[in-house]
């Protein structure tokens, strides 16, 4: 008959010996106790760590024992359900045997492999981030392969736009000839326009000046009388001009 009881105690020690830093034990009965397990340190020192909790079945070994993910340190939802999965197969394959360390062994391998994806990841990341500004740049200089489609779409649009100036300019020039008066309209509208010549002269009275020096002395200009002429015929239009 086997001895589940001593089986499960020899485990706990030998466990306690091989994780001292992150092995509690919670109760002992049932004999409960958590493990924590940490990555490898991956690219910039990053881990990733889960906290494993245990509790042995009446039964264990010959029964897998009861876990479950009692803390984590940047996992995402995913992984948790695929470290999930990992000990549920784990423990199928190891029944009849104790099992604890090949179970944390299995976990912690797991979490190596989880850091590698997330370096991957971020690799693929920047690969796609410098992608996108190296494309960004060529449109920026080279700017978009005009096609057909793009050509057609482009002339349709610069169209309606042009179409949408005219008729705004048309519309801006008709409502600018029906405002604009003609000169009877001006005349018939305002009434001081027929009487603004006269007041100018009235306002102005004796404030007119002249500039006499612009005007030379009468008896200083050399006119030519056509009556002291002896040839001047005033019946005939063409003496004046036989000389």
């Amino acid at each position: 008959m086997t001895d589940y009881g001593e089986e499960q105690r020899n485990e706990l020690e030998a466990l306690e010996s091989i994780y001292p830093d992150s092995f509690t034990v919670l109760s002992e009965s049932p004999p409960s106790f958590t493990i924590t397990v940490t990555s490898e340190a991956g690219e910039n020192d990053e881990t990733v760590q889960t906290t494993l909790k245990f509790t042995y079945s009446e039964k264990y070994p010959d029964e897998a024992p009861l876990y479950e993910i009692f803390s984590q340190e940047n996992l995402e939802d995913n992984d948790i359900s695929d470290i999930l999965k990992l000990l549920a197969l784990q423990a199928e394959e190891n029944l009849g045997m104790v099992m604890i360390f090949t179970l944390v062994t299995a976990v912690q391998e797991k979490l190596n492999e989880i850091v590698d994806q997330i370096k991957t990841r971020r690799e693929e990341e920047k690969k796609q981030k410098e992608k996108e500004a190296e494309e960004a740049e060529k449109q920026l200089f080279h700017g978009t392969p005009v096609t057909i489609e793009n050509f057609l779409n482009w002339k349709a649009k610069f169209d309606a736009e042009l179409l949408e100036i005219k008729k705004k300019r048309m519309k801006e020039e008709e409502q600018a000839g029906k405002n604009k008066l003609s000169g009877k309209q001006l005349f018939e509208t305002d009434h001081n326009l027929d009487t603004s010549d006269i007041q100018f002269l009235e306002d102005a009275g004796n404030n007119v000046e002249v500039d006499e020096s612009l005007f030379q002395e009468m008896d200083d200009l050399e006119l030519e009388d056509d009556e002291d002429d002896p040839d001047y015929n005033p019946a005939d239009p063409e003496s004046d001009s036989a000389d």
